[in-house]
């Protein structure tokens, strides 16, 4: 209702009773004017009937939403089932225009503000985490790793002579694919192992000579890694920023859930200050806690994100901006810092309660204190049976054992201990090479031995955990006790039978 409306309504009812709804209704009027002025995380967390008003609002700001309106288009934003039109808040049109997808739309002015709202809290909350090089992001509608592959066609049309991406080592597949679906050649650097540790780290002379040996004009650039599973620690990120600004090759950080961890934002944060960070890339979902399907491109200067958001064929799903948005509202600026912090502390609650349970069963945490997320035991001594023999391919068991007992995350890595390359079966065509040997695959033509160890060899299989944001104690408390179980489980044999049914003998304790 607009002001005058309440003058109105003093004549139907008592003008004390008007004149607190009136307040009311300033009341939330001041938490609009706050966004729209200072375009942050409120102060203090919005209640969900104060962001359903805005929604509204914005809605209404759209052509499918106005009275009376009659499209003649291809495309008027009509969704036939009002529980979808209920689900997205009225906002039909998506996001962006055919030539950028953070264009303003003329149909769409509501869902329009609403995107460039998101951006301005998407970089407050940026900052609040530890990255205030940041000046520039964007939401896109896409996971972290077809971001990955827009910010690597962006930097294509920006270095059109560059073809390789020089890529520090780390498991995990749809980094490394995005570099194959934006038609580059990966040029691998395997890591190195960190004295008085069981980390593996970022090789910094064989990058140098990666870039050397190709010519750095020839690379299209450097990608490094914040966030990762244990025994792999964030990549060095600042190292790898000076020697980039030296080489003068591009640099782009796959930090896909490292928003949460101070470390890892520091480490971004230090690489842009110390030397040449293009674009980092993070996932809406691990570090927000909103549904799968989006991430945010973020940098020290505008251009690139521009350029990743003009690169974007078409118009865009509204829902992984939407989601973010809500959350960051709901949050607001204490919220989101206080996870931070519960995280943080949850992560060194959970390392000291992982060794005591660990010390119990006879195993061990892997010292790998750079990494202050993901969290690694040893399980070798489950692999040794009282008779001396070595049986490490069951101990996948304890992965099966825990899904069944519904915990979800752990991955059980098995590695071989001794170096040993990889070998292509050469008799075999190209588009189905196969590769000799064990914990081996091969990932768009290129073979990794010991694949989801970070390294062709690590002297011990092992589990991984992770105390990600948003977990709990009891959630936690509760996989310790269940990863207790299982192993007990696999101790007395469950997990080992031979093809005749016969079980292995038992572990010793």
């Amino acid at each position: 209702m607009l002001p005058q409306h309440f003058d109105l309504l003093k004549g139907l009812v008592n003008p004390n009773y008007v004149e607190q709804g009136a307040q009311a209704r300033n009341s939330r009027s001041k938490h609009f004017t706050a966004l729209f002025t200072q375009r942050r995380l409120p102060d203090v967390g919005w209640k969900e009937d104060d962001i359903q008003a805005l929604l509204d609002e914005m809605a209404s700001f759209d052509t499918n939403n106005f009275e009376g309106n009659v499209g003649v288009g291809e495309r008027e934003g009509r969704v036939i089932s009002d529980l979808v039109r209920r689900r997205h808040f009225g906002l039909t049109h998506g996001i962006g225009r055919s030539g950028d997808v953070m264009a303003e739309q003329p149909k769409a002015a509501g869902s329009s503000l609403l995107v460039q709202l998101t951006r301005y809290l998407a970089l407050d909350a940026i900052r609040l985490a530890g990255i205030k090089a940041a000046k520039a992001c964007a939401v896109l509608p896409a996971a972290t790793g077809l971001t990955m592959t827009l910010v690597f066609l962006a930097l294509r049309q920006m270095r059109p002579e560059g073809k390789y991406v020089v890529w520090s080592r780390i498991d995990q597949k749809s980094c490394f694919k995005a570099i194959g679906a934006a038609g580059l050649k990966p040029i691998v650097v395997e890591l190195k192992p960190i004295e008085g540790t069981d980390a593996l780290g970022t090789d910094l002379e064989g990058m140098r000579s990666a870039i050397e040996q190709v010519g750095a004009d020839e690379v299209l650039c450097i990608c490094t890694t914040t966030s990762t599973f244990a025994p792999r620690v964030p990549d060095f990120i600042d190292e790898v920023a000076v020697m980039a600004q030296e080489l003068q090759v591009p640099h782009v950080i796959n930090n896909a859930y490292g928003l949460q961890c101070s470390k890892c934002a520091h480490l971004v944060e230090t690489g842009c200050r110390r030397g040449r960070v293009d674009a980092f890339v993070q996932s809406t979902d691990k570090n927000f806690m909103v549904p799968v399907g989006g991430a945010i491109v973020a940098a020290p200067s505008a251009a690139l994100v521009d350029k990743v958001s003009g690169l974007y064929p078409g118009r865009a799903s509204m829902s992984p901006v939407l989601d973010l948005f809500i959350t960051l509202l709901s949050l607001g600026a204490p919220g989101w810092t206080g996870l931070l912090q519960e995280r943080k502390e949850n992560a060194k609650w959970f390392e000291e309660r992982l060794g005591t349970v660990s010390s119990k069963l006879g195993l061990r945490v892997l010292k790998v204190p750079a990494n202050r997320i993901s969290f690694c035991i040893d399980l070798s001594p489950l692999g040794r049976s009282t008779d001396g023999a070595e049986d490490m391919d069951h101990l996948t068991f304890l992965g099966s054992a825990l899904f069944t007992r519904r915990v979800s995350g752990p991955r059980v890595v098995l590695c071989t201990p001794k170096p040993g390359a990889a070998t292509l079966d050469v008799e075999t065509p190209a588009d189905t090479i196969k590769v000799k040997g064990k914990y081996q695959k091969v990932i768009d033509g290129t073979p990794f031995e010991c694949y989801g160890a970070h390294t062709n060899f690590y002297p011990c299989c092992y589990l991984t955990a992770a105390c990600a944001i948003g977990a709990s104690r009891k959630e936690m408390d509760a996989f310790l006790e269940r990863l207790e179980a299982a192993v007990q489980d696999y101790k007395n044999g469950a997990g080992r039978k031979e093809k005749s049914g016969i079980a292995k003998p038992a572990l010793g304790s």
